[in-house]
């Protein structure tokens, strides 16, 4: 058997914008049979969300990247952050939030029968890539399934995001989602 008939490893990547998904994509495809996943309850208001989840399902399309959009579950996440409506940004408010986004992710390549998971999350300079590493490890333990740690916004890969963004004409938001990062 020759490499190009050998079977590449299956990764679900968490996808929480398209502009972070352009890098993330760039830089998996080459090595594994990629599939995006759209979960983010934390994104509001409604009309941000379903901005966001039509802007990946276009680039998905031009990019030619499969994609699962989960459910906007927003009542489940405004449960889970009770009382950290007045978290600074990168506080335990989004620690929550990321482990929610993961255990999904997680639950959902065993599931399907994905050999690893990862996130977008770390393209961006205001997330804390070790906090996300080791929810994504923790996950990988709880549900059987390689986690890919990556630091995507090293070797310039916020950079290449902008740029990939351009390119692609996309929606670039000003806030991470969440209605009280918006403040």
């Amino acid at each position: 058997m020759n490499m190009d008939q050998q079977r590449r490893e299956k990764l679900l990547f968490h996808i929480c914008c398209a502009p972070d998904a352009t890098v993330v994509a760039e830089r998996l495809e080459p090595d594994y049979d990629i599939t995006g996943y759209f979960y983010n309850p934390n994104i509001h208001p409604q009309s941000e969300y379903t901005l966001r989840v039509n802007e990946m399902e276009e680039l998905a399309r031009e990019i030619g990247l499969k994609l699962i959009v989960g459910p906007y579950d927003a009542d489940r996440w405004f449960d889970l952050v009770k009382g950290m409506e007045d978290e600074p940004e990168g506080g335990a408010r989004c620690e929550v939030c990321f482990r929610m986004r993961l255990e999904s992710t997680a639950r959902l390549a065993q599931e399907q029968g994905f050999d690893f998971f990862t996130t977008v999350l770390t393209v961006s300079p205001h997330k804390n890539a070790d906090l996300i590493n080791a929810i994504g490890s923790e996950m990988s333990a709880k549900y059987a399934v390689q986690f890919l740690s990556a630091n995507f916004k090293k070797k310039d890969g916020f950079k290449r995001s902008i740029e990939l963004s351009k390119i692609y004409g996309l929606y670039r938001q000003n806030y991470c989602g969440c209605i009280y990062s918006k403040r």
